[in-house]
């Protein structure tokens, strides 16, 4: 009572009515409000705007072309046959008569050992040979020597003038005789033997050529020294035709079951790093090789060398043209991981208002029917477009794929089909 007094007092002393002051403060709030909704509505438009231009599509055309499928591997170039040559024998190289890239024919020798000490074996062999044939013909003489005195023998025994056991004696003496002849003769074909065996070693101190080719490798000089102990040491190594090579690659296992024989290649070499090479399948080995816990399989590819650009050892990465498709439906790779309904729900929860997220709105018409034809195709492929503003999903059966385009063997799919790839915020 006391307040409401004083306050009727002052307005009584300074002459306010009243009412004139309770019309002044709904004024003022009646201002404040229609301020605080002004500012509300700008608000709810600008997030209407931002949600209606809030996910631009980027598309792609499905196009009809040809397609390539190919397999990748590495290897390197080798001779189509490739002989190491070596010496079986120990000694001391006295010369060498071939280079690097010399071309050598069959039987020409390439290099020779110190002859000496095989020489000196095969007189010694020689002289074997003439003592144990000297000893046949003694041995045929002491033959003939008991075989005449065991005639007279028996003879005589025949007229009581020889002795039984007389006769007994040059019988096994002239038997002994023919005994020794025989030792004596497998002596001499013994020391044959040997001389044969001294004379091969005296020819394999030259090293021949086994074949026709061009010399890769000469790992041997003049006076060097050849131990032929365990294993003939490798001297030289030849190619026969370089006009023919083989280009010997890694596939991995994941894609051997492609690789047949008679396949088409192509590689290159870093020699040549502008040019293509063109190659075939000859063999597909099935001896796995393991390196590091990865299994490949050897491939075999031959290459026409007419040119003899390329060469032994050289380092090629080849394109192995295992499927060709040369008219087909093709899509982008990007088309079919597409999901345009994924990617809404993405964008509303990344950004979204306070008040959206206490009042969300109910999803669009295109987003609802996109997650229903997702529904509806479950397990199985599709590709997306936009028809009439909405996002509609194709149902397609896909065949083959280079990593980038795939093929399309089923569907209501026409090539020039704009399909989504990817999407943006607008004004991003």
């Amino acid at each position: 009572m006391t307040d409401h007094r004083l306050e009727n007092d002052i307005t009584t002393t300074l002459g306010i009515d009243g009412s004139n002051v309770s019309r002044g403060r709904w004024l003022k709030w009646l201002l404040g409000l229609t301020i605080v909704l002004s500012v509300l509505g700008v608000f709810l438009l600008w997030q209407a705007s931002d949600s209606t231009n809030g996910v631009q599509y980027k598309t792609q055309e499905a196009r009809q072309g040809g397609l390539i499928i190919t397999v990748s591997a590495t290897g390197n170039l080798e001779p189509t046959n490739q002989v190491d040559v070596g010496s079986e024998l120990s000694g001391i190289i006295d010369n060498v008569l071939v280079d690097y890239n010399d071309r050598v024919e069959a039987g020409q020798i390439l290099a020779e050992l110190d002859t000496d000490k095989l020489r000196a074996e095969v007189l010694q062999s020689e002289a074997a040979l003439a003592a144990t044939e000297a000893k046949v013909k003694e041995s045929q003489a002491t033959v003939l020597e008991t075989r005449l005195k065991l005639q007279r023998c028996q003879r005589l025994a025949e007229k009581k003038l020889c002795a039984q056991e007389e006769v007994d004696t040059d019988s096994a003496a002239y038997k002994r005789a023919q005994a020794e002849e025989g030792s004596t003769r497998a002596q001499v074909a013994e020391a044959r033997a040997k001389l044969d065996a001294d004379r091969t070693n005296l020819a394999k101190a030259a090293i021949h050529s086994p074949i026709d080719g061009v010399v890769l490798v000469r790992a041997v000089e003049p006076g060097q020294t050849v131990a032929a102990s365990l294993q003939a040491p490798v001297l030289f190594t030849l190619a026969e035709d370089l006009t023919e090579m083989e280009l010997h690659i890694d596939v991995d296992e994941a894609d051997v079951g492609q690789v047949r024989e008679g396949q088409q290649a192509s590689f290159t070499v870093d020699a040549f790093p502008d040019q293509i090479f063109e190659a075939q399948i000859t063999q597909v080995r099935y001896g796995a090789q393991e390196v590091e816990g990865v299994i490949t399989y050897e491939t075999v590819l031959q290459v026409d060398n007419t040119d003899l650009s390329l060469r032994p050892g050289m380092t090629a990465t080849a394109e192995i043209t295992v499927k060709q498709i040369d008219d087909a439906l093709l899509v982008p790779n990007a088309a079919l991981r597409f999901n345009p309904a994924a990617q809404t729900g993405k964008s509303s929860s990344q950004k979204g208002s306070l008040l959206s997220q206490l009042m969300p709105r109910p999803p669009g018409p295109g987003l609802k029917k996109a997650q229903k034809e997702i529904t509806n195709n479950k397990g199985r492929q599709q590709v997306w477009t936009i028809r009439d503003g909405e996002t509609v999903a194709i149902a397609v059966s896909t065949g083959t794929t280079d990593g980038i385009w795939t093929e399309i063997t089923q569907g209501e799919l026409q090539a020039g089909t704009a399909l989504l790839v990817g999407s943006a915020k607008a004004g991003r």
